[in-house]
């Protein structure tokens, strides 16, 4: 996976049965421009606001002869409340449903903005520029659009595919160093799930700054995780529920936190949680378990929290994954082999909810 300096701008184009285009690479404002040009009509843009990202935007808005708009987001403000707020601005810059809706920024901006494209008028078009780890190897891809509600994470949204996706990772350069390795958990993930190069590829470059990662290949493996699963299981009814790995522990963590613990963190944790849970299920060996944290260490990500048991469990009782009222998990059975689906009792999970308090060593059955 080494990066190869003449190929850093050409932009790599994702092979898979989604039906919509998904590229990755170093600087795609022509690609964006002639995607857009392409596709004729009116163009509204809507970003976040953080500084960074809003410049992207409105590069891209005066590129493409576009309105902009900027949203306030964040985690917090992942809410219906601010969905209305969109739709209102779409209906403002007179959006019918000719018109395209190009959104930028990373996957709470994905989350919400496509979300709004899909219920404005019953669905306009909505293309999205990723600036986040997060949202060019997960939240952008695979049409799941969703927000919060005060009982639990993404509990109200719409499967609604995107029209395109563009992963530049030149914005990359625009993310504090917290935010770009925390989205490396999303990456963690889609190699535990797929095992082989890119697990051995992550462990090769943890001694590299960032700087020298080769950013496009690695997001590009990363997304081929995702699309080939989801061509199989658009709307998550078998094996894309495989994408969940970490996740039914994660989303809780975030919840008990009051969203204080970002996204990335508690992935990281909950990838702990998953291996701990599967080791206690005898699905999982020990050695597998210790490289899966050796990697999330190395990457210095956390693997303890300080949340309580009782606070994270509460919070996974509003997790939509449940069924019959248990709830399901993903666990890994080696890396490059996990199981969707698994069914746990509450004592187990509390157990290892106990043992996210304590730091990585012995494991205890």
């Amino acid at each position: 996976m080494a990066a190869q300096e003449e190929d850093r701008n050409l932009a790599v184009a994702v092979n898979d049965d989604l039906g919509y285009p998904v590229s990755v690479g170093d600087g795609l404002d022509a690609e964006i421009a002639g995607f857009v040009r392409t596709r004729g009509g009116r163009t509204i843009v809507l970003s976040d606001a953080h500084a960074p990202v809003a410049r992207i935007a409105q590069r891209l808005a005066n590129a493409n002869n576009a309105a902009l708009v900027r949203v306030p987001l964040g985690e917090p403000r992942k809410r219906l409340s601010t969905v209305e707020c969109v739709l209102d601005t779409l209906l403002a810059h007179g959006a019918d449903r000719d018109t395209l809706v190009l959104g930028v920024g990373g996957g709470v901006a994905s989350d919400c903005f496509g979300f709004a494209a899909a219920a404005y008028m019953r669905g306009v078009a909505y293309a999205h520029v990723a600036t986040s780890l997060v949202a060019m190897v997960d939240a952008a891809i695979g049409g799941k659009t969703g927000v919060n509600l005060a009982s639990g994470k993404n509990l109200a949204g719409i499967f609604r595919d995107p029209v395109a996706v563009f992963c530049d990772v030149a914005a990359l350069q625009t993310l504090p160093f917290r935010s770009l390795r925390e989205g490396l958990a999303e990456i963690v993930k889609a190699a535990i799930i797929e095992g082989g190069d890119l697990f051995e590829a992550l462990e090769e470059l943890t001694p590299h700054p960032f700087i020298m990662w080769p950013w496009t290949p690695l997001v590009t493996a990363a997304v081929k995780v995702k699309t080939a699963i989801v061509a199989d299981d658009r709307e998550e009814a078998g094996m894309r529920e495989s994408l969940n790995l970490g996740h039914t522990f994660a989303h809780a963590i975030e919840r008990a936190s009051n969203y204080r613990i970002t996204h990335g963190a508690a992935v990281a944790l909950g990838l702990r949680a998953a291996g701990l849970l599967a080791l206690r299920s005898g699905r999982f060996n020990e050695r597998d378990h210790f490289r899966v944290l050796a990697l999330l260490a190395l990457l210095q990500m956390p693997l303890r929290t300080s949340l309580t048991p009782d606070s994270i469990f509460a919070a996974m009782q509003a997790d939509k994954k449940r069924r019959d009222g248990r709830l399901r998990f993903v666990l890994p059975r080696a890396i490059g082999d996990v199981e969707y689906g698994v069914s746990c009792s509450g004592a187990t999970v509390r157990r290892v909810l106990a043992q996210l308090a304590r730091p990585p060593g012995a494991v205890r059955r």
